[in-house]
């Protein structure tokens, strides 16, 4: 494996690592040497992750609304790996009873637009300003996982979009304060991803309508997004601050309706 070594002696945290996109990339990164703190409030699913992937990563609970257990995560990964390299901010609320009343502006309940921006919004900025100082020290970077919601108005998803586009500015706005303290801030924008938490938010019906809108012939997949990341963390990507790094399979890239045009020729 050629890239084996790209993230050599570095150390990442990767918030919702239990699973989906989080789990993809610590995967990876540990394949390419990097030492991984598992951060999750799912926490006994970190521990059976830590214990597949091995010595190298270890699971840390973690509740995104809490000030204070953000800041434990922080200081846990420092003390037990003696640095920090990497944030990756992964997490975010989409469950699927979030998903489910995540609507329209109209309609929207004020306790959902309030998860989606402590928990997505909120938590990766605390993270962030925890753990810069160990940034700035090792010349490391921040990792955001956005959506291409964040660029796109939907009828549906107007707290977990309006969270994520938040984030976006937030990463232009480190990499800006931050960038001549040899810290990158860049952020990955998936598509529709067909994580175990995506399958059970998101019925069939629904995901092909993103797939019938997608220019490759199927949704991407947790490991797509990960390469992506493991990519921006590793110095392979040095001049590369301040951006937002689309990866949605071309959905973004578009007309509107292009489904039904490629329907029109196949007839």
């Amino acid at each position: 494996m050629e890239n084996r070594g790209l993230l050599a002696g570095k150390v990442a945290i990767i918030t919702g690592a239990a699973g989906g996109i989080g789990a993809a990339t610590a995967e990876l990164m540990l394949a390419r040497g990097a030492s991984v703190v598992l951060a999750d409030i799912a926490f006994d699913r970190a521990q059976q992750l830590a214990g597949r992937l091995g010595e190298n990563c270890w699971p840390v609970e973690l509740d995104l609304a809490s000030e204070e257990s953000i800041k434990a995560m922080v200081e846990k990964a420092v003390s037990h790996f003696g640095r920090l390299d990497i944030l990756h901010n992964n997490a975010a609320a989409l469950g699927p009873d979030i998903a489910e009343a995540d609507g329209d502006v109209e309609h929207m309940q004020t306790r959902i637009w309030d998860m989606a921006f402590t928990v997505n919004c909120r938590g990766s900025m605390i993270a962030t300003r925890e753990a810069l100082p160990h940034l700035v020290q090792s010349k490391g970077c921040v990792i955001n996982t956005v959506s291409n919601l964040a660029l796109q108005g939907h009828v549906i998803q107007a707290a977990y979009s309006a969270s994520k586009a938040a984030i976006i500015q937030m990463t232009r706005s480190v990499a800006a304060s931050h960038g001549r303290k040899g810290v990158r801030a860049n952020a990955v924008a998936p598509g529709m991803t067909m994580t175990p938490a995506l399958k059970e938010a998101f019925p069939p019906h629904i995901r092909k309508l993103v797939e019938d809108e997608t220019l490759r012939d199927q949704l991407g997949e947790p490991e797509d997004i990960a390469e992506v990341a493991a990519f921006l963390a590793s110095d392979a990507a040095r001049n590369i601050t301040g951006q937002v790094i689309v990866a949605d399979g071309g959905l973004a890239s578009h007309v509107p309706g292009i489904a039904g045009f490629m329907a029109l020729g196949d007839n």
